[in-house]
């Protein structure tokens, strides 16, 4: 598609400005169809739409709402088209046209399974073509539809922001501080250098690809880590030659993505329409019903819970001689809280005025968020680690829960702006991905479960009972809506 077609569509729909959201749902919908998105270049079309819906003023609600609306029915009919042409997908045109993408597509899918249709939403190379084999090989359209909404979920912010920002900027009287520019520009950078490494050349992340063997080659003679870590145990040596890609791969790009974050939420306005649509959202939401509840969840990740889970689990690593992951989850507390406690005092911005007393510290980052990231993708983490491959991604899934059910609470009690809790996600898995590849340098022993983290847990959850106990009626109070 000439680059005169997409200046016409462009020019078409400054003027006709009601047919945006048609336009943004007709290009999600065909960018996400079988095929037809290797023919459509959907990204470009999307970047112009959303430059002109930053520019009239566009609710990024509904942009975002018909983006998810279009990505998951391309991804349902090409999930139907595969069902339909299950086993003659290399004989039927127009697939036969195309047999190396087929082939792609399926060794993609028998490597990563399920969850193979949330990383081809973003995957260039086999985006089109992902879903039509997860039909074709007979994967179960409840887990299909599971996959399909949370990936879209997460895509249509990722497409859909970056235009409506830069439109809303050449409407606006954007004066950023000094530092904006660089940062931004560094960032984009260090994600783009992982997507093109992990994604456009495939080069990948696990033990087995080339660029994991080309860095173990180079890391095979470096023996300081592990004379540190002898003086701790020398029954515990470090596998050698290991370097944690994936870990730091994790904590670069969250990295990235939260530096973005905080420099156009402390730099510019450019969210604020969006922070303040999201909160008369949850706003209008609010029914004396779900009060306890989201009390309750948000009360389970205040600071002495989140700190007191820490510290009763490196007890009982302690206890059971696991000194690194003790160490190193003990460090993850007390990084995160400094962390947190710094941008709050550095940026000062003030919380939503929808509850009768919100906390009196600043708003950017979500420290309930972050702290709970931490801890749950931490011990997401080891578990995981001792169960096969393609059974990981449920216990991901599984610790993600609370997760998104305090993010959720902090939102709907009103004592967050989006952005708040998008920030402390993306710090949160990036101190783990820090921390898991410090700590993967040093201990590979199975962290197998016994009676002594069963009795830690119950101890920390006697606690946690207590301080709710004791908390209940002043957070019922304070979080009461004005």
């Amino acid at each position: 598609m000439s680059s005169d077609w997409l200046t016409s569509l462009s020019a078409w729909l400054s003027i006709n400005p009601d047919w945006l959201s048609v336009a943004m749902f007709a290009t999600a919908f065909a960018e996400s169809l079988a095929i037809a998105g290797i023919l459509i270049p959907g990204v470009a079309i999307i970047f112009a739409i959303t430059v002109l819906a930053g520019q009239i003023g566009m609710p990024l609600v509904d942009l975002l709402l018909w983006a998810a609306l279009g990505a998951i029915l391309g991804d349902s009919i090409s999930f139907a088209l595969g069902r339909l042409c299950q086993g003659r997908l290399d004989r039927i045109w127009p697939l036969s046209r195309y047999p190396k993408m087929i082939a792609k597509g399926e060794h993609f899918f028998y490597r990563y399974g399920g969850v193979s249709v949330v990383i081809g939403r973003f995957v260039g190379p086999v985006r089109p073509v992902i879903p039509l084999i997860a039909g074709a090989l007979l994967m179960p359209w409840r887990r299909f539809l599971l996959f399909n909404l949370t990936s879209a979920v997460g895509w249509a912010p990722a497409y859909v922001l970056p235009g409506y920002m830069v439109g809303s900027a050449l409407t606006a009287d954007l004066r950023p501080p000094v530092h904006f520019y660089p940062v931004i520009g560094v960032s984009l950078g260090a994600l783009l250098l992982i997507y093109l490494t992990v994604f456009r050349f495939q080069l990948g992340l696990g033990h087995d690809s080339r660029l994991y063997q080309w860095l173990a080659g180079k890391m095979a003679g470096y023996e300081a880590p592990h004379r540190f870590w002898r003086l701790y145990s020398s029954e515990r040596p470090a596998q050698a030659g290991e370097f944690p890609l994936s870990s730091l791969s994790l904590a670069v790009s969250c990295t990235a993505l939260f530096l973005i974050c905080s420099q156009l939420t402390t730099g510019t306005h450019l969210l604020t329409p969006f922070d303040q649509a999201v909160a008369e959202w949850f706003s209008s939401l609010r029914l004396p019903l779900f009060d306890p509840a989201m009390i309750f969840l948000t009360v389970m990740a205040d600071g002495p819970v989140l700190i007191a889970a820490a510290a009763f689990l490196c007890l009982g690593l302690t206890f059971r001689g696991f000194y690194g992951a003790a160490v190193h989850i003990g460090a993850a507390a007390v990084i995160t809280f400094a962390v947190v406690w710094a941008l709050k005092s550095a940026t000062a911005i003030p919380r939503p005025e929808q509850v009768l007393a919100p906390p009196v510290s600043a708003a950017f980052p979500s420290g309930h968020t972050a702290g709970i990231t931490v801890l749950s993708t931490l011990i997401a983490n080891f578990i995981a680690r001792e169960n096969r491959h393609y059974q990981r991604w449920r216990i991901y899934l599984l610790f993600s829960v609370p997760v998104v059910l305090v993010a959720l609470s902090r939102l709907y009690l009103g004592v967050h702006w989006f952005t708040d809790v998008v920030g402390g996600l993306l710090l949160g898995l990036a101190i783990t991905g820090y921390i898991r590849a410090s700590y993967s340098r040093y201990d590979q022993v199975p962290l197998a479960p016994d009676a002594s983290l069963v009795a830690t847990t119950l101890a920390w959850g006697g606690f946690a009972a207590i301080y709710t106990w004791h908390r209940w009626p002043e957070a019922v109070q304070f979080y009461a809506p004005l």
